[in-house]
């Protein structure tokens, strides 16, 4: 059965610098189907800060197989055991809205207990660089409203240069997040994310898109000195 993981991992500046040129993902990782590899950034920051692009810590998105071929990775790569040593989920895939390439989406979807169960949610696109400027303006009000609100766990943003940039975000439940992307939350203007789906519609900011929607299954490590991010897993 295929699954997902999400990774997060500090590494030294200048070997995370390498990185960013030089993919330490091999693409002949045994039961490796497809992983992005980008710089973890601050939600919701200045544009110009240096909280924005986080050049010390990696963000990897990948989906495998199966489980074993995951825990082998881990175990026997040498860039997999520098994951090892950081926080990973690994995550059951459940919901599609969009397309993008790599990826091979699972025909059997899998489901949550309930609708007040937690639930991850990743978002992944390749931006239009004309449309950049666009983006940032109907994109930081959404960061900022995901990254306070009061159902996120944990949430982050990634970017691969040139153009593809990334959301992942632990919600406490499912109905939390639903009611944030139809702008039903009671935060303040809680219509900030429905505003720019509807923005994007009107005029796509992405040459390709998705929000993939997934049940966790297991977390591992600490991220930041902490873990246990997710409930019951």
């Amino acid at each position: 059965m295929s699954i997902f993981s999400y990774h997060l991992v500090e590494r030294p500046f200048f070997i995370a610098v390498k990185g960013i040129f030089s993919n330490p993902v091999s693409k002949n990782v045994k039961g490796l189907i497809h992983s992005e590899y980008m710089t973890a950034m601050t939600l919701g920051s200045p544009i110009f800060s240096p909280s924005r692009v986080l050049i010390g810590q990696v963000a990897v998105f990948m989906q495998w197989e199966n489980e074993n071929a995951l825990e082998n990775y881990l175990e026997q790569d040498s860039f997999g055991r520098t994951l090892a040593k950081g926080w990973h989920v690994r995550l059951s895939f459940i919901r599609e809205w969009g397309k993008f390439s790599g990826f091979k989406i699972p025909n059997d979807r899998d489901q949550l207990e309930s609708s007040n169960s937690p639930v991850v949610a990743v978002t992944i696109a390749r931006m239009k660089p004309f449309a950049v400027p666009r983006f940032i303006h109907w994109g930081r009000p959404v960061e900022k409203l995901v990254r306070d609100h009061p159902g996120t766990i944990l949430s982050l943003a990634s970017v691969k240069f040139p153009n593809t940039v990334s959301t992942f975000s632990i919600w406490k439940s499912e109905k939390e997040m639903t009611d944030m992307v139809h702008g039903h939350s009671k935060v303040e203007k809680p219509k900030r994310h429905s505003n720019a789906m509807k923005e994007r519609e009107r005029k796509d900011f992405h040459f390709e898109f998705t929000t993939l929607r997934f049940k966790p299954l297991a977390e591992f490590g600490k991220w930041k000195g902490q873990s246990n991010f997710i409930p019951n897993t």
